[in-house]
């Protein structure tokens, strides 16, 4: 009797241990592995640029110390290089956050978050880049670079974001929903339709961005989709009545683009949303006049 005890007893054990590294294994998988054991890392040895950096050069930055979006950082980055390829711009991709300082960033005229998420800078880092911002540097953030996870750098929130997150829909997490343009005449928009429908995890805010005087480019119209968070029994309602999804800010001499596409890499395969980009990075760029 004791003998059979004690064999449950193991095979118990041995149960619970794997079911335990098979959690651990999918958190890792989905790309949650830093949102349950946050990092703080910083870099603090530059990476070594390019000999042939061109101008315009854009910097796509990724660094994940929060949730990390493998799929959409893998598919936006593969855009955003056909995108200089065919424009002629030069392109350099990390995720090492020592290439904000003032040697590395003057190289580059456009800075692009690509779902870039958690404590990625150490406060040396996050004011080379907002002066470098400020004297005319150009700002592009893709999806998570407007999540939760940036809530402790006040300054982004402030002048880049300029909303506060909330959450995104969940069951199901991603919806398919129609995109409304504004402003039709902003650089940023040139060349996308009144309407349009997108499939995408579905971000809301505390408030609209608008509220502080940020010039909304798009909104998401709720009717055309279920603007709620389910989990089990609960259920949280995401409604924002203005909801916008990409806006525009300008700051100083700097000029500030967020846009809420980009969870997966099929978002980046949406003409729309390539369209969409290519505006953006060439108004931040400085290429495209107006706007501001």
């Amino acid at each position: 009797m004791a003998v059979n005890v004690l064999r449950v007893y193991k095979w118990l054990l041995i149960t619970l241990v794997v079911l335990a590294l098979a959690a651990l294994l999918f958190v890792y998988a989905i790309g949650a592995w830093n949102v349950l054991f946050p990092s703080a890392d910083h870099d603090s040895v530059p990476p070594t640029l390019p000999e042939d950096l061109g101008s315009p050069a854009v910097l796509v930055f990724s660094k994940t110390n929060g949730f990390r979006h493998r799929d959409g950082i893998s598919g936006g980055r593969e855009v955003i290089e056909e995108i200089a390829a065919r424009r002629g711009w030069s392109v350099f991709a990390t995720e090492n956050g020592a290439v904000f300082s003032p040697d590395e960033l003057r190289h580059f005229q456009a800075v692009v978050f690509l779902n870039a998420t958690g404590d990625m800078l150490s406060l040396e880092q996050q004011g080379v880049f907002s002066r470098w911002f400020q004297r005319g540097g150009g700002w592009v953030g893709v999806h998570a670079a407007g999540d939760s996870s940036h809530r402790f750098w006040g300054w982004y929130l402030e002048h880049l974001v300029g909303a506060e997150f909330t959450a995104h829909i969940l069951g199901p997490q991603f919806q398919v929903a129609t995109v409304e343009t504004e402003n039709p005449d902003h650089p940023v928009n040139r060349g996308l339709p009144a309407q349009w429908e997108h499939e995408e995890e579905w971000y809301s805010w505390v408030r609209s961005p608008r509220v502080k005087g940020f010039t909304v480019l798009a909104t998401v119209d709720e009717d055309s989709y279920q603007p709620v968070q389910k989990f089990f029994s609960h259920e949280r309602d995401l409604r924002m009545i203005d909801h916008p999804v990409v806006w525009a800010n300008c700051e100083r001499s700097g000029r500030a683009v967020y846009m809420a596409m980009g969870h997966r890499s099929e978002a980046f395969e949406v003409p729309n949303v390539q369209r969409l980009l290519e505006n953006a990075l060439d108004w931040t760029l400085g290429l495209t006049e107006g706007g501001c």
